[in-house]
């Protein structure tokens, strides 16, 4: 079995290493969005290229992935994976009607000559090379690969079609090779193509900015039409082109446990203390009664459970039970060593300056002192980090955690591990990042701890399902449409509604509904008609009962699909009128011109920024306004720009051009890079929609 293992492991067509065009479906897989015509009463999948694919022939596929993928693997794959193994199955029926007559009508082939010469000539199909190259040596092996095809016959019958399988691959991908490479090898660039890339991309400027944000002007003082939603929809339908889709209200009923199952689970965990606290044998307690597997490492402070974190920890000592995510933990201490990596739990409240200029770094440090005065006269650290902190710690106080050496900026490091001890430090720290006020919540240890775990599920009873189902049942007997649902959910108490607007026909997840196929499935049924009610769908462990609310169609947009985003669009559009009717009344520098316009408007520099990237410290990704500015002389400025923000007025400082190249390959190189992906991309497009692809999966997956 020694070959078919290696095949299956290296195989591309089959896992992903040659591809066989596949990565093209994956990246641009929205593109084969569902559509769902349906073909009579005949067992359709879809169609492509006007050939129909049966569930037949999809399965048949579908099988043999799944039969590949269990032999691989040893197992069989779980429902994302048998998700991800029909979605593979789908794109090579697409690449095989779609791709293939493309081949044909071109002329690409792969001659019976050239199938040996990659196999075992003087041009091996990097794919095989791959397989057969030595890990230690990196030498390839081509005696090794005749060999093999020498005693292919003496093999069983399997390892012969796998074999042969694998290079059918080889020579579909080969054929994909020199398909694109008759459009992406046409592509010439030209020198001053290439000198211009140079300048767009080593090119620097200099400039300063006025900017306005769009939400400087409340939307409630904007309001928008139906004309005017209309008119920008007319004039932007390839923005709004969209896939079929269908809109749902829904309700879920969780199965909780009732107050027997506490009684009981209570019981049961006091048992289960009560016994793990007295054995003597920790390792075997845990293999035998816990759901998790037992890990005999030694652990940091920083690699602790969360629930043991904020724990006082002693050796025998027992923890918990503590509750999280459906499951029980109970923890014990089994033994505690000294003399491991060095960790410490922290705070901090980073004051990060605006920019990189002196002023405002004085200003940083200068608001960073006065928050550091306020603690050490009584404020409480973890309200003023909530309040002044600009990272991701302020929502929790400032709190870091536990942390290990070398995982912080050495002069925050060198700080926090040499403190003497927990407590305020005494001066501000500062970093790359800024200044920070530090606090050591937890003194530096090099204590590790060997902890044995036992974690179990809580599982509710039989009768806890039972009464979620009737539940769920009730309201869905007494629902009839929109109406009579909203009611029905309204006198279960507990229970919320939720909607999902614009489902995809391919989706297995609806908002935080994991496995929500049958759900999908449902909505997109052609029996299903808009207002109608589904019976009850078990999903893990909730019943959810749903109203079809709406049905997109393919194609240009209706304004109530896309409302809410035509809507902020117009807006912006209206905000930016009125933003620049008020900065064209300004004159003078633009401060002064920020100044007259009030504080919604900011001025700031920016250095080293290039017409390539089109981005501007401060101001993000604003293409037009940045581009406008590489037009101009130094001091001169740019009329006020609707940008991706705001209202954007560029003044150039100045421009220090690219530095020549001598050896222009490099360049040209790259930008024949760029368009082969772009030709690409275009050309699979071309292929997609030649081929007229109806995909219908969702009426039986």
């Amino acid at each position: 079995m020694a070959l078919i293992n290696k095949i299956r492991e290296k195989s591309g067509f089959a896992i992903g290493a040659i591809a066989i065009g596949l990565l093209i479906f994956i990246v641009l897989g929205d593109l084969l969005g569902p559509n769902s015509r349906l073909f009579g009463n005949k067992m359709v999948v879809g169609e492509v290229a006007g050939h129909e694919v049966s569930v037949q022939e999809f399965e048949a596929m579908f099988e043999e992935a799944r039969n590949n993928y269990a032999n691989q693997y040893g197992r069989q794959p779980s429902e994302p994976e048998m998700a991800s193994l029909r979605e593979q199955t789908w794109n090579q029926l697409v690449f095989k009607y779609a791709f293939e007559e493309e081949f044909e009508k071109v002329g690409v082939g792969v001659s019976e000559e050239e199938q040996v010469d990659m196999v075992q000539g003087r041009n091996v199909h990097p794919a095989l090379k791959q397989m057969f190259t030595d890990p230690q040596t990196g030498q390839f092996n081509l005696e090794q690969v005749k060999q093999t095809l020498r005693n292919l016959g003496s093999m069983p019958p399997e390892q012969q079609a796998a074999w042969r399988k694998y290079e059918q691959d080889l020579a579909t991908d080969r054929m994909r090779n020199k398909y694109y490479n008759l459009f992406t090898l046409s592509n010439y660039v030209t020198t001053e193509e290439a000198k211009r890339f140079n300048t767009e991309q080593n090119t620097r400027a200099s400039l300063k900015y006025l900017f306005v944000p769009y939400f400087s002007i409340a939307d409630s003082t904007i309001k928008v039409t139906d004309d005017q939603l209309s008119e920008y929809l007319n004039k932007n339908k390839k923005k709004f082109e969209v896939e079929e889709g269908r809109s749902i209200t829904y309700v879920t009923v969780p199965v909780t446990a009732s107050r027997e199952d506490s009684a009981e689970y209570s019981r049961e965990t006091s048992e289960l203390a009560a016994r793990f606290a007295a054995t003597d044998n920790d390792s075997l307690f845990v293999k035998a009664e816990s759901d998790t597997p037992f890990n005999s490492a030694y652990l940091p402070a920083n690699e602790l459970p969360e629930e043991l974190k904020t724990q006082t920890l002693e050796k025998g000592k027992l923890y918990g039970p503590f509750n999280q995510n459906g499951a029980f933990s109970l923890y014990k201490v089994m033994d505690v060593k000294e003399g491991g990596k060095a960790s410490v739990r922290a705070s901090h409240i980073l004051i990060k300056p605006e920019n990189t200029t002196p002023e405002a770094k004085a200003a940083a440090k200068a608001k960073a002192q006065d928050i550091l005065n306020q603690i050490k006269g009584g404020a409480n650290f973890a309200q003023l980090a909530a309040q002044h902190g600009t990272d991701g710690t302020a929502s929790v106080g400032g709190d870091l955690g536990w942390f290990t050496e070398g995982r912080m900026v050495p002069s925050f490091e060198k700080a926090v591990f040499g403190a003497k001890g927990p407590g305020l430090l005494p001066n501000l720290v500062e970093t790359d990042y800024g200044y920070h006020v530090v606090k050591i919540t937890e003194p530096k240890t090099t204590r590790t701890y060997q902890i044995a775990q036992v974690t179990r599920a809580i599982t509710p009873s039989d009768n806890s399902r039972e009464y979620a189902f009737s539940r769920a049942g009730a309201i869905a007997a007494n629902s009839s449409d929109l109406e009579s649902f909203n009611k029905a959910v309204s006198s279960e108490k507990g229970l919320a509604k939720a909607e999902a607007k614009n489902i995809a026909a391919s989706d297995r997840g609806v908002n935080n509904l994991q496995n929500a196929r049958e759900l999908v499935r449902w909505a997109f049924s052609e029996e299903t008609k808009v207002g109608e009610v589904s019976p009850v769908m078990t999903m893990d462990d909730q019943y959810v009962v749903a109203v079809l609310t709406g049905k997109r169609e393919k194609g240009t947009a209706k304004i109530e699909d896309v409302r809410e985003e035509l809507t902020a669009a117009v807006r912006n559009e209206l905000k930016a009128k009125k933003i620049k009717e008020k900065l064209g009344s300004a004159s003078g520098s633009l401060e002064q011109i920020a100044a007259k316009y009030g504080p919604d408007a900011i001025v700031r520099p920016a250095t080293d920024v290039t017409l390539g990237a089109a981005n501007a410290p401060g101001l993000g990704y604003e293409p037009v306004a940045i581009g406008r500015a590489f037009g101009l002389k130094a001091g001169q400025r740019t009329a006020p720009v609707d940008g991706e923000g705001g209202v954007v007025v560029v003044e150039l400082t100045s421009l220090t051009p690219a530095t020549p190249v001598a050896d222009i390959t490099s360049m040209r190189q790259q930008v024949q890079a760029q368009r082969a992906g772009r030709v690409q991309g275009a050309l699979y497009e071309a292929v997609r929609k030649n081929a007229k692809i109806e995909d219908n999966r969702v009426r039986f997956f």
